[in-house]
Parts: structure tokens; sequence; C-alpha cells
């Protein structure tokens, strides 16, 4: 029997072989829902779609006051669209120590992932993740019904989950305006975003391996013959809408000096402020550190301060 053939290598994530399997290399471990003993944190899993699988993970304090509403946060894990998900360790371990910090209610979504689902399937998710459970009703769960306040929605997300909240900020603003909806996002918190180009910009230049490997990266999980510059990637080329557009008046970046994506993020946030947007856009960068390392390196200094800086953007907003 000849031995299956890699046909496609894409590091350091995965690989897909001739016969059709998916071999992920990251992303892959599992953290059960429950009670954290450090945080006093609850979290469960629910399920909203049994079509599309699509399901999420609740976060709440374990101890809330009668009465009183929390923020509610919807999150988008990061992976590049193609790994992970809101039982990794990882993401489990960030949204305890958030929520307990913040006091507030976490939706983190377990969307579709690439190849065997491919771009635009993580931002239909996401998008019918949050128009299920960001209005109270019979089919919303009761952590989020009892708890959540539903004029204090946020969208957050780290990598291709910041890009997934960057489009969801239009999509929720365009569905208001077609059904007459009041559902209003407070703030979207992106941290190191995803977002990327054909041509390279900053430190990309310098940079030409990892920005091989970002390449490689998107040309999986969008099918497009736009390459590099889809509008879902590079949000200033033609055809991508103008960030005027988007449906919020708060927006939080944070970027990392080492990140092959800094550049990115940081034109993002100058280009939001000068499209005719109205609203106030933060940037916060961090020395010295590199992508995602508030997940990597929980326990350093630079990572508890971006929590509690994201902590306090949702309790003071």
């Amino acid at each position: 029997m000849s031995q299956k053939q890699v046909i496609k290598d894409v590091f350091p994530y995965l690989k897909i072989y001739d016969d059709g399997t998916i071999e992920r290399y990251a992303g892959t471990e599992f953290t059960p829902a429950g009670l954290d003993s450090q945080t006093s944190v609850l979290s469960k899993d629910i399920i909203i779609s049994t079509s599309t699988t699509l399901s999420a993970r609740i976060y709440r304090p374990q101890n809330i006051p009668n009465h009183q509403k929390l923020p509610l946060l919807f999150y988008f894990h990061g992976g590049a669209f193609c790994i992970a998900s809101a039982a990794e360790p990882l993401y489990h371990h960030c949204l305890n120590h958030l929520v307990s910090q913040a006091k507030a209610i976490a939706v983190s979504v377990n969307y579709r992932l690439a190849p065997e689902n491919p771009l635009p399937a993580a931002y239909e998710d996401s998008f019918a993740a949050f128009r299920c459970l960001s209005k109270p009703g019979e089919g919303t769960d009761p952590w989020i019904n009892d708890y959540a306040d539903f004029d204090r929605i946020f969208i957050a997300g780290d990598s291709a989950g910041a890009n997934i909240a960057h489009h969801l900020g239009f999509r929720v603003k365009d569905s208001e305006s077609d059904s007459g909806s009041e559902v209003k996002i407070r703030g979207i918190v992106m941290i190191h975003p995803y977002f990327w180009g054909k041509d390279p910009i900053g430190i990309e230049r310098n940079d030409g391996v990892r920005k091989a490997i970002v390449d490689n990266w998107w040309m999986l999980v969008c099918p497009s013959d736009k390459g590099c510059d889809d509008p879902y990637i590079n949000l200033f080329v033609d055809g991508a809408p103008s960030l005027m557009g988007l449906g919020c008046e708060n927006v939080v970046v944070y970027v990392a000096e080492k990140d092959i994506l800094c550049d990115r993020g940081k034109v993002y946030q100058e280009n939001l402020m000068k499209s005719g947007w109205k609203g106030k856009a933060e940037i916060m960068e961090t020395k010295g550190e590199d992508h995602v390392f508030h997940l990597f390196k929980a326990d350093c200094e630079n990572a508890h301060v971006l929590i509690k800086h994201w902590a306090s953007y949702i309790s003071n907003l």
C-alpha cells in the first residue's frame, strides 16, 4: 500500500494529504468547561445551530449580585481561520481572567474552520451567533437573559478573530438598517488583528520568510482569485467598504512591536480615524512582544497589563 502524500503544508498549523485528510499540529487541545477555582468564573458549552455545528462557550462570574446586569462580550478566537477553538486551553485561561476582571458575560464562539469550511463560513457563523444571543428572549441562554446588559454589547477577537470582529461590525450595522433592529455595539476590541495585503509594508519588507508564511495561510482559507488583496483581508483595496461604515463608536486596537502584523494594525487605526467615521479609536502597542504573546506568555507582566486594560475598557465604557 502506497503511503499518502502531503499535497499542502501550511506551516506551522496543518498538512493536507492526497487522500483528503487534514492533520492539525496546533490548536487541538481541549479544556472542559466548568468552574475555574482561580478566578471564580463559571463556563458552559451551548449548541447554537445543529445544521452548521455552530456552538459557543459562555462565561460568567460565579457570584453575581441580585439584579446586577453585566456587559456582554462576543469573543472570536484566532488561529488564522484554520485552527483552535473556544475550548483551547490558552483561550479558556484568557477568558476566565478577562471575565473575572471585567465582571462581564462572555460568549466565545466556535465558528467553522478552513480548509473544510473556507471563508466566508467563519463570518457567517459569527453573525449567526451574534444574532441569536444579542437580544433577550426565549431562544437566548438563561445566563445571558438573566445577567447581560443588552445596552452594553462588545465584540472582540485576536488575530483572525479581530478580523472577524471588524467585519461583524459592518454586518450588524447593515442588519440594523434592514430590519430596524436596536442592537448596538458599544465597543470593538482588536488584539493583533489579522489584516494583510499582497504588497509588503513596514516590517514586512524586511521579513520575507514570515511574509510568505502568512501569505500561505490566507491562500488556504480564502479561495479567491484576488489572493492576499481580497477585501476580507486587505481593507484598502477596490471593493472594500469604507471604514466610515464601521458599526460602533469605540474601538481599541492592540499591537505588538515584534509582530509581523503590527504595522497593519497601526494603519487600520490611522485610516479609521481619517475615514470620516464618527468615533474614538485607541491604539496600544506593547514593546518587545510578538503576536498574541498574552496567550503564550499569560503570566508575564505585559500580558497582565493587556488583560487589565482590556477589562477596564469593557467595565468603564
